[in-house]
């Protein structure tokens, strides 16, 4: 099987080619991609060539880990059905390409436990149901406070409010520097960090992936209070003692999402309680991949580029 694929080459090194699939095994299926996203936060630095080692890692690289699609074809029985809607967090069915991603391609061959069924009128935010697990996953659980302030106003940023607020808390402030992206905000609000006072936060939550802003941060948390990482960062996060002891500050690192996010975060979605609507801002066909992607990571206006296979062979 072939099929034809976004593929780094090697950084700002994009093309669309024809890749060969490995074959179906059994309760795997074949699906067919309508829509998947660009991650402004790791897929950026595999195009800049940023990334630091990672498990799986290397080029010629299929990037894309958000990915909407109709299964066409099932090996053994299985709850879904030819037909279904699914979203896929990627896939590594590349015979000659790394899969650590492996969402970007017109088909993709996937194990069935990591397929997530969803309706088919949910189109292209469909692709968006791993950020908002992500989201979801770090904020969920007993020992998790909700955040009061949240760093970053981008699709993250966005959906850790609306799920704060799903969760009948408190409206949460959102610092944003960039003006192009103050804007969207229904239920919170979003202001410079340079109009806040406030030095007594309970739970910062950074969605910017900005490392140096962590000293900032430790000045804002109130006593005992908790710094939450949910963005990525490449280089070492360092922050000075004395403030962080005198404030006996946490820090927290949120991972990427599990089985279990995903099934409670789309339920949210079905019920009203979780709205995607008004986060994906660009869309290019596939083909136009060589623009769209350095589109996504350099114009501050694009919150999510989406790319369109309907019409990739």
């Amino acid at each position: 099987m072939f099929a034809n694929a976004v593929v780094m080459q090697g950084p700002r090194d994009l093309e669309m080619t024809s890749v060969a699939l490995k074959s179906p095994q059994q309760n795997e299926a074949v699906v067919q991609i309508k829509h998947s996203g660009i991650s402004t936060g790791t897929e950026k630095l595999f195009w800049s060539g940023e990334m630091p080692p990672f498990p799986g890692m290397g080029y010629p690289l299929v990037p894309g880990y958000e990915a909407f699609g109709e299964i066409v074809e099932l090996s053994g029985p299985s709850e879904f059905a030819v037909g279904d809607h699914v979203f896929v967090p990627g896939a590594n069915c590349y015979s000659e390409a790394f899969g650590l991603f492996g969402g970007s391609a017109r088909h993709i061959v996937t194990s069935v436990d990591r397929m997530t069924k969803l309706d088919a009128g949910i189109g292209a935010e469909g692709a968006l149901l791993a950020l908002a697990a992500t989201a979801r996953h770090a904020m969920a659980g007993l020992d998790k406070q909700v955040p009061d302030l949240i760093i970053g106003h981008g699709v993250l940023g966005r959906l850790l409010a609306r799920l704060t607020l799903a969760a009948g808390a408190p409206a949460p402030t959102v610092w944003e520097i960039d003006k192009a992206r103050t804007s969207g905000a229904v239920g919170y609000e979003v202001i410079s960090p340079d109009q806040d006072q406030r030095r007594d936060y309970q739970s910062i939550y950074d969605a910017s992936g900005n490392g140096p802003l962590l000293n900032e941060l430790i000045s804002r948390i109130a006593k005992g209070g908790e710094i939450v990482l949910a963005g990525f960062y490449t280089d070492p996060l360092s922050f000075a003692f004395p403030p962080a002891f005198m404030k006996e500050a946490r820090i927290r690192i949120a991972a990427e999402w599990q089985k279990d996010d995903m099934v409670a975060t789309r339920a949210l979605i079905e019920t009203g309680a979780l709205s995607l609507a008004d986060l994906i801002t660009h869309q290019m066909t596939a083909d136009q991949a060589d623009k769209a992607y350095p589109k996504a990571f350099e114009d501050p206006a694009c919150l999510k580029m989406m790319l369109n296979w309907k019409d990739v062979a």
